[in-house]
């Protein structure tokens, strides 16, 4: 027997019961094996039912009172979601007839979009005109002219004096225009969006052919909501093969066995199958929020695994035969194991506090996954090696010395490494202090994405794709034409236009002074709103009845002319900038207007706050699963003092990960929230196996605290390598995902787990060697442990 084995106190193994169970796999390895995997297939079959969310809308609850507000509006107001086709010619401008034939072509066909009931560009907006007492409205480009060149000249000396069509339909320097598409989707059919989007890509690779010197670009609500399905597909079609391969390698090259590596992807495969499948069962959909999920559990899985895998090679090294490796892994693993699905699963499920839908499925369905791991790695996992013949050389590893070698450093200077190690926590994590929760939903996507770079163009050159929407209420039912009221919606674009990064503004207002201006042929004088509020009545009717089909103002004013929207065009503008506006826009209207109750609307404002409501529920929602966690491990270790100290290096990598972050990057967004939760899960792990094997020491072997951090180092430090390694390398890969929301969560989570590990390492041993005083008598051991 190894030399180790001369000085540990025997055990009593056959009164425990975690020995009594090992010993049943081995006799009964196939019902162990056959029951859990048919069941986990059986749930495998719901992937035929998962289908996805193409919905860019889903990051916000019922309650979100943002969401709230543009409900209530788009039920005042016709619905804003769109599709915006913009172009530019190679050279020159876009008043030429070549463009203005495009312009032409492109807006009829645009008509044919799927529920397009709206369609506006340069062609059909709406010129008004005086003939004698009548107004006449017709559309900007007239398709029965020949495009001379008076004609030409004549519509871009009226567009580029028209500050309601610069900025928005045209750029400022007259190189690009656009059409927007406005589409009414079906309530009970989330597919339609899909629909939209293919008709409208079909249609710009026509019109690419056609006209070749003309650049073409995509972009709109609809367009983000597909990309909210087609990017995560995309991710897991690229990331969940990555990680596997990255798994082969890490287990491969730990384990040394080509059965353990077989078993393992086994049961991952199953673990992962079951989560997805059950999620189909269940009815819930895909979206970009769970995208991580699989790649989650693929990481955990290597977790679990690793830690029944290490001691059996362990157990083999030293000669024991096969089953009792494997019943002897099972003996002291399976109550860490539970622990650590336990706090896992707790920190998952604190998800379901998150202010963001897709969280809390996140955490639900990385939850069951934990679960399902934890069955099958006390279940299947040891069951499956029992059929296999399983053979390891009995060579050291490079590991196991430089744990021993780690052990001794650490012990020899833990006075040192407890100071300095508490130095580097205090000052990383005051980084934490200099984050600032600011985002745009813009750039959610990678500029690998066409749509991003798209969306990027666009905003740079011809208009805001962020908007702040007001509607205002007159309170009584033709009140949008009492003068009183269009002075102060005049006086507030006015405001808006003058602050920074708001390109323009649309409301009636333009619209009502337009016709007042025609209606007294012409004379600039009278570009103003009308002083009665019979005239501007008059007006407004005289103006619809000249307008085309799907050329209404319900997008404006609402059918009883009790409301009307202000709509505020906003370039470049962070989710704090649009924040800040917001509330400066609140303010000055319920200072300087009658609008007492007007409230910014729109998704952009909704996406603006979306983070500082998710970190304000999570919040809660850690501190429920701190105080989980804490309970489980005081009862799990029989120690208060223990599970009170374990909270220290389990809160500290988060601080300090979050606080590198503030040095180095300054702002987060909506994945920050959850970081807390998820991680706080995950590095309990770690602690507790360290703790587990630790407290083994001291009441099993009676080792005094410096031997028992020695035994602790030997018996687990190889598989917290292992399992660290592998838990980075998974949220790594999510780092590497197109969606902003997983990336950041991959990285900061990455980051986490490394820091807990060294923590574990570092800070831990040094912690419980000066604080567990309570040394009982050591039984001598030799000098090399």
């Amino acid at each position: 027997m190894p030399e180790q084995a001369a000085y540990e106190v025997p055990v009593d193994r056959e009164r425990q019961g975690t020995w009594r169970y090992g010993i049943a796999v081995t006799r009964h390895p196939r019902l162990f094996v056959l029951i859990p995997a048919l069941l986990c297939i059986f749930a495998s079959v719901g992937l035929f039912s998962l289908t996805s969310t193409p919905d860019s809308r889903l990051f916000f609850s019922d309650d979100n009172p943002q969401l709230q507000a543009l409900e209530d509006m788009e039920n005042t107001f016709s619905k804003s979601d769109n599709a915006l086709v913009a172009f530019q010619p190679v050279e020159g401008t876009i008043f030429n007839p070549k463009i203005f034939q495009l312009i032409l072509e492109l807006t009829e066909a645009s008509w044919q979009v799927p529920y397009s009931n709206r369609v506006a560009s340069l062609a059909n907006y709406q010129h008004v005109s005086a003939d004698e007492d009548a107004i006449v409205v017709r559309d900007l480009i007239d398709a029965d002219e020949s495009f001379s060149t008076d004609y030409v000249t004549e519509v871009e000396q009226y567009v580029m004096n028209k500050p309601a069509i610069l900025d928005n339909i045209v750029s400022v320097n007259g190189t690009m225009s656009a059409v927007n598409i406005t589409v009414q989707k079906p309530a009970d059919d989330p597919n339609a969006v899909f629909e939209i989007i293919e008709h409208v890509r079909a249609m710009l690779a026509d019109f690419e052919m056609r006209y070749p010197d003309v650049r073409f670009y995509l972009t709109g609500a609809t367009a983000f909501d597909v990309a909210f399905t087609e990017i995560p597909a995309e991710d897991n079609s690229l990331l969940a093969p990555m990680m596997i391969v990255i798994i082969l390698l890490i287990l491969g090259l730990s384990l040394r066995s080509f059965w353990f590596v077989v078993a393992a992807v086994l049961l991952i495969g199953l673990a992962v199958g079951a989560m997805l499948g059950v999620t189909g069962w269940l009815g819930a959909r895909m979206n970009a929020g769970t995208t991580g999920a699989p790649v989650i559990v693929l990481s955990l899985s290597v977790a679990y695994c690793v830690h029944v895998l290490v001691t059996i090679r362990q157990q083999l090294l030293e000669g024991v035969s096969k089953v009792e490796a494997i019943a002897e892994s099972l003996r002291v693993n399976v109550v860490p194991v539970a622990i650590t699905g336990m706090t896992t699963a707790v920190g998952f499920l604190s998800l379901n506090f998150s202010d963001a839908p897709p969280f809390r499925q996140l955490g639900n369905m990385v939850a069951f996954g934990v679960v399902v791991t934890f069955i099958l790695s006390i279940t299947f996992l040891p069951a499956c090696l029992c059929l296999m013949r399983l053979k390891v050389k009995k060579s050291r590893s490079l590991m196991s010395g430089l744990m021993q070698r780690l052990a001794e450093f650490v012990v020899e200077f833990r006075r040192i490494l407890l100071l300095t190690m508490g130095a580097i926590i205090v000052v990383m994590s005051l980084g934490s202090l200099r984050i600032v929760l600011d985002d745009n939903f813009v750039q959610y996507f990678d500029v690998r994405y066409r749509l991003r770079t798209d969306t990027d163009f666009i905003e740079q050159n011809l208009s805001g794709m962020n908007a702040l929407e007001y509607p205002l209420n007159s309170g009584f039912s033709g009140g949008v034409m009492d003068p009183a009221y269009l002075q102060a919606v005049q006086r507030f674009e006015q405001w808006l236009r003058m602050q920074e990064k708001v390109t323009g503004t649309v409301s009636v207002v333009e619209v009502i002074k337009d016709l007042n201006k025609s209606l007294h042929g012409g004379d600039s004088d009278f570009h103003k709103l009308p002083e009665s509020r019979e005239l501007a009545a008059q007006l407004m009717l005289m103006y619809e009845m000249s307008l085309p089909s799907g050329g209404d103002l319900t997008h404006q004013v609402d059918i009883d002319k009790a409301s009307s929207r202000v709509v505020a065009l906003i370039r470049n503008a962070s989710s704090a900038e649009l924040r800040v506006l917001n509330s400066k826009a609140e303010k000055w209207l319920h200072e300087n207007t009658g609008f007492q109750t007007a409230q910014g609307t729109g998704l952009s404002l909704i996406f603006a706050y979306i983070s500082e409501r998710n970190i304000n529920s999570m919040l809660f929602g850690s501190l429920f699963a701190l105080f989980v966690i804490s309970l489980i491990l005081i009862f799990a270790l029989k120690s208060l003092r223990m599970g009170l100290l374990s909270l220290a290096p389990n809160l500290v990598p988060a601080a300090m990960a979050l606080g590198a972050w503030g040095y180095f990057v300054g702002t987060a967004g909506l994945s920050v929230a959850i970081v807390v939760a998820i991680t706080l899960g995950i590095v309990v792990d770690d602690t507790v196996h360290f703790l587990s094997k630790y407290l083994r020491a001291r009441r099993e072997l009676h080792y005094d605290p410096e031997h028992a951090v020695k035994f602790s180092f030997r018996t687990v430090g190889v598989a917290l390598w292992i399992t660290s390694l592998a838990l980075m390398a998974g949220f790594l890969v999510l780092a590497l995902s197109g969606f902003r929301v997983t990336a950041e969560m991959g990285l900061l989570s990455a980051a986490t787990i490394g820091l807990a590990l060294i923590g574990d390492f570092l800070f831990l041993p040094p912690l419980l060697m000066k604080i567990d005083k309570d040394i009982a008598r050591a039984r001598p051991v030799p000098n090399r442990l």
